[in-house]
């Protein structure tokens, strides 16, 4: 169990000190590996109790979840508005873009 808490540790840490630099793709590894070893410290925890010194690691590490949150709330934010922007600009483009049919054609009357 402490193996897990320590690779628990050690991820979160490497994210961390890259946190501002981190892509979407690099979290979603983070929270895939990090979800498997809170999967296992479940797992070990129904037939083994925590001890003090681990709950008080487990602790530690749950200390850095805001911090990674704000940078997964900064990416969502990032994304959305690239997304409107890029809404934006198509409806900005299909209004200058000719809805005709190639086969119709026009004719003016004279007066």
């Amino acid at each position: 169990m402490d193996n897990l808490i320590s690779s628990l540790q050690a991820l979160t840490e490497t994210v961390l000190a890259r946190l501002q630099y981190t892509a979407y793709e690099e979290l979603q590894d983070f929270v895939q590996e990090r979800q498997q070893l809170i999967d296992e410290l479940n797992r070990l925890k129904q037939h083994t109790p925590f001890s003090p010194s681990q709950v008080e690691q487990l602790q530690s590490i749950l200390q850095a979840d805001p911090l990674i949150l704000n940078r997964m709330n900064q990416l969502k934010m990032e994304a959305s508005d690239w997304l409107q922007h890029r809404g934006q600009a198509k409806m900005q483009r299909s209004a200058y873009e000719a809805a005709y049919t190639p086969d119709s054609f026009l004719m003016d009357q004279r007066k």
